[in-house]
C-alpha cells in the first residue's frame, strides 16, 4: 500500500508517473464540461470513468476514442487529483492482435487528463467472460489481453498485480483514506488475504474499486471478495462492467460504467466526480460528457450512508 499523504505526496505521485503538472495537483485540459465538485479545505477530489471499448469484437476501428477523449478532457477542467476507471479498456479476441492497439487508443485519450490513473481489471482485460479468471496458475492463465492491461496500464503506477491500494492522508492529520482496487477476474487465495489485511486496516473513508457490481456477480470469485468487503467498513463501492450509471444505496454502491462502451440504459456517457465536503461529509456526483449537465448527486458519511 503506496501513502500518499496530502497533496504535496499526490504531487509526489504524479511526478513518479511522468504525470505532474505544476504546483496545485490539479489538471488543466480544455474539456467544457462544467463538472466541479464541491471540495473541502484540504480539496479532496477524485474521478470515476467507466467501461470504455466498442461495440464488436476486435473492431478497432470503431473504438470510442472521441468519447472517452472527451471525457478526460472534461475531467482536467476540474480538480480532481487522480482518476480511477472501473475496467474494460478492450474488446479483442485472445486469439487476435488488436487488444495492444484498443488499449493504446485508450491510453491516448488519457492523455488528455495529467493526473495518476488507477485502473481496475475487468473482465475483457483477461478471456471477455465474466467468468474468466486469468494470471499465473489460474485457469486462464496469461493471456494477451491480460499481458497488455498489465504492461501499458499498470507499469506506469508501478503495480505488478492488477490488485493494489492507494492512501491519501490530509496535510493535517485529520482524515485518511484508501482506495483499495480488487480483480475479481484474477482471483487468487493470495488476494484473498490481502483484501482483508488492507480492509482490516483502520482509515476515515474506504473506497472499494471492483469491476462488477453486488447484482452482477456472475464471477464466481467475486462473491469471495464481496464477502471480505461486507465484512469491513466502507464508504462506497465503485464498479462498472454493467454500461449505465446507478446509485445503489443498499450496497452502497455506484455503478459507473458510461466511459464509452455500449450503453444499456438511457443515461448518456459521462464521469463522476467524489469531493470532501469541510463537514466530512463527500458529495458523490455524475456529469453528462457533452452537456456538463448533473446526472445525479448525492451526499454520504464516511459510513456510507446517507450524508
Amino acid at each position: 500500500m503506496r501513502r500518499l499523504v496530502g497533496i504535496a505526496l499526490l504531487l509526489a505521485a504524479c511526478a513518479s508517473q511522468g504525470h505532474g503538472n505544476g504546483d496545485d495537483g490539479i489538471g488543466s485540459g480544455s474539456g467544457s464540461g462544467s463538472g466541479s465538485g464541491t471540495a473541502g479545505s484540504d480539496g479532496f477530489v477524485f474521478a470515476i470513468v467507466g467501461d470504455t471499448r466498442p461495440s464488436s469484437v476486435d473492431d478497432t476501428t470503431n473504438y470510442p476514442s472521441p468519447i472517452i477523449t472527451k471525457i478526460f478532457q472534461d475531467i482536467a477542467a476540474t480538480p480532481a487529483q487522480f482518476v480511477i476507471a472501473t475496467g474494460d479498456y478492450q474488446y479483442a479476441s485472445i486469439t487476435g492482435s488488436e487488444q495492444q492497439p484498443q488499449i493504446d487508443k485508450y491510453m491516448t485519450a488519457r492523455s488528455a487528463y495529467s493526473g495518476p490513473l488507477y485502473p481496475a481489471m475487468g473482465n475483457h482485460e483477461c478471456t471477455g467472460y465474466t467468468d474468466s479468471n486469468c494470471g499465473s496458475g489460474n485457469p486462464d492463465g496469461i493471456t494477451k489481453n491480460y499481458s497488455a492491461f498489465l504492461s501499458t496500464m499498470l507499469a506506469p503506477i508501478d503495480e505488478t498485480e492488477p490488485y493494489y491500494s492507494e492512501t491519501v492522508n490530509a496535510a493535517d492529520g485529520s482524515w485518511t483514506a484508501k482506495i483499495v482496487v480488487v480483480a475479481c477476474n484474477a482471483w487468487t487465495t493470495a488476494e484473498g488475504t490481502w483484501l482483508t489485511q488492507q480492509l482490516a486496516m483502520p482509515t476515515t473513508y474506504t473506497f472499494v474499486v471492483r469491476h462488477e457490481s453486488v447484482a452482477d456477480m456472475s464471477d464466481a470469485k467475486c462473491p469471495d471478495s464481496q464477502t471480505i468487503i461486507a465484512a469491513n467498513p466502507l464508504t462506497l463501492l465503485i464498479v462498472g462492467h454493467t454500461h449505465e450509471y446507478a446509485h445503489e444505496k443498499s450496497a452502497k454502491e455506484i455503478i459507473n460504467g458510461i466511459g464509452g462502451a455500449p450503453l444499456t440504459s438511457g443515461t448518456n456517457y459521462g464521469y463522476t466526480l467524489v469531493s470532501r465536503n469541510t463537514d466530512g461529509t463527500l458529495t458523490v456526483a455524475t456529469y453528462d460528457y457533452t452537456t456538463g449537465s448533473t446526472i445525479d448527486s448525492f451526499e454520504i458519511k464516511a459510513d456510507g450512508t446517507a450524508g
